[in-house]
């Protein structure tokens, strides 16, 4: 709604006009403040992953050990925790890193998984990383042991 409003002034001779002018908004399902609250909305996929896709596995790689975990995305609750760092595998193998580490680790993650009921999770590699080497071991190894990754 547009809304003008005109002032007419005699001053000295000519006739002056003086126009002001100011909008109004029309009325809209939200204000501002609501547009300033909410910025932006996930979409569908951001919104249901969590819920399609609810176990996850964590790898972590250090130089002295290797660490792998399933966590529940919904709830942030670890259900299954396997490292080359424990009492049991610590003093047992030769490495606490190589290859035959990976696949013990990846076995283990497995049997702990399905002791706790979940015969199925997912990975989502980070910016830059390939699912190859020590990971692959890794991922390889859950895969034979009878998880499903989806």
């Amino acid at each position: 709604m547009l809304q003008i409003h005109i002032l007419s002034v005699d001053i000295d001779g000519p006739l002056f006009c003086l126009y002001t002018s100011f909008i109004q908004a029309a009325w809209t399902r939200r204000s501002r403040g609501e547009l300033a609250k909410k910025p932006n909305k996930k979409s569908w996929k951001q919104r249901t992953d969590m819920y399609m896709r609810p176990f996850l596995l964590n790898v972590f790689f250090s130089r002295r050990f290797i660490q792998a975990k399933v966590m529940h995305r919904g709830t942030s609750k670890v259900v299954s925790v396997a490292t080359t760092n424990a009492k049991d595998l610590r003093h047992s193998l030769p490495s606490l890193t190589d290859h035959n580490a990976c696949r013990i680790v990846g076995k283990l993650i497995a049997e702990r998984a399905k002791e706790a009921d979940v015969y199925a999770m997912s990975y989502e590699p980070r910016k830059d990383e390939r699912i190859e080497g020590k990971l692959g071991i890794v991922i390889d190894t859950i895969k034979e042991n009878g998880i499903i990754f989806v």
